[in-house]
């Protein structure tokens, strides 16, 4: 499965160097894996009530190759790399013009509202191959 988000960096995404402050790359990918399961059809707010499952982002390994600045017209491409019974696995990267400027694995979890680990309903994981 693979997913395209276009996004401009705004001046609030900048530090005082004029590139964009590390931490704003981790709301890039998150908006766009926000989008991704929109376009699945999943309904996160519906789940959650009717299911009592929600997605939390267990880990992230990220690498910052090239600085994004103000103006840039970026994509970030989400690819999923593993689904199981409680786990996706996401490669994310952010491109400018092509090329990769950062690059992140993220490791999402399914947990009850009560916080602890629950396994993926079987539609939903179907959806993400």
């Amino acid at each position: 499965m693979e997913h395209r988000f276009d996004l401009r960096v705004y001046y609030e995404d900048t530090d005082l160097a004029g590139i964009v402050y590390y931490a704003n790359y981790l709301k890039f990918i998150e908006r766009a894996r926000s989008e991704w399961v929109r376009t699945l059809g999943i309904d996160q707010v519906r789940m959650k009530a009717e299911d009592g499952i929600v997605f939390a982002v267990r880990r992230v390994e990220a690498d910052y190759i090239s600085p994004a600045r103000f103006d840039d017209q970026l994509t970030v491409h989400t690819t999923t790399e593993a689904v199981t019974g409680a786990r996706i696995v996401l490669k994310q990267d952010v491109l400018r013009d092509g090329e990769v400027l950062f690059t992140a694995h993220v490791t999402l979890v399914a947990l009850s509202e009560t916080g602890h680990p629950v396994r993926l309903p079987a539609n939903i994981r179907l959806l993400m191959h």
